[in-house]
């Protein structure tokens, strides 16, 4: 096991475009982001130039830690869930910086980046929920122990749906986070923590054991969790006899 590697973590299954260069090394101490140090980070909150801005970004946070992209030990990505688009330009940009590089990429769910910084904040007995805007008046989100450890798969709902869920006395919600929950306060009956988008410090540390002892890349398979909202044209239909 290396006493330390370079990741370059990505995001974009939120508005929030995340590029950033981290020094990862055993967990040396408490907490989850013991042994972790960010050398350079690039977010952008833009929903419509992911494609237009991670490049850039990626540039930038290389350049500005001195580094060069021969010098990662990994790649890591955040696999959403989030809309088609934007999280499609993410993962395809880390799998190809990967191969280029000849280093593994490794997959890690985006709700679990947003709640893992503050999931402490809900003491033992309580529940996170995380929650991102999915567009279409709805929202991704899952639930989460205060140890950060994720209770729920992710899934897709309207928010008053939600509320009606994580209400119940079994998911014993406490607090929230996520751009989404703050989108629809007024819906979700909890209190609203300061977190609003995937922490690239925390992208690190949830694929941290994966990296440091070389594991094998993982396919970078998207949590879409419903169809694309474009969609291929309909042919159309003959208005002339054949």
């Amino acid at each position: 096991m290396p006493d330390a590697a370079l990741v370059l973590a990505v995001d974009t299954a939120t508005p929030a475009v995340t590029a950033a260069l981290i020094e990862v090394r055993p967990a040396g101490g408490a907490g989850w982001s013991a042994g972790l140090r960010v050398l350079a980070a690039e977010v952008t909150v833009d929903a419509r130039r992911h494609g237009e801005l991670l490049a850039p970004a990626i540039a930038a946070v290389l350049s500005g830690a001195g580094r060069a992209a021969g010098e990662l030990t990994a790649v890591v990505a955040g696999l959403g869930p989030g809309p088609y688009t934007g999280l499609r330009v993410g993962l395809v940009t880390a799998a190809a910086l990967a191969d280029a590089t000849g280093v593994p990429a490794y997959g890690v769910c985006s709700l679990d980046a947003v709640a893992l910084p503050v999931a402490g904040q809900v003491g033992a007995a309580g529940r996170l929920l995380a929650a991102t805007d999915a567009r279409r008046r709805e929202v991704y989100w899952a639930c989460y122990d205060h140890d950060g450890a994720r209770r729920t798969d992710p899934a897709v709902t309207r928010p008053a749906d939600l509320a009606e869920l994580a209400g119940q006395p079994g998911n014993r919600v406490t607090a929230m986070c996520g751009a989404g929950a703050r989108l629809y306060a007024d819906q979700l009956p909890f209190p609203l923590l300061a977190a609003d988008h995937p922490d690239p410090l925390a992208l690190a540390a949830l694929a941290r054991g994966r990296v440091l002892a070389g594991a094998p890349a993982d396919p970078l398979t998207p949590l879409y969790l419903r169809r694309p909202d474009a969609v291929e044209p309909a042919r159309r239909k003959a208005v002339t006899p054949a």
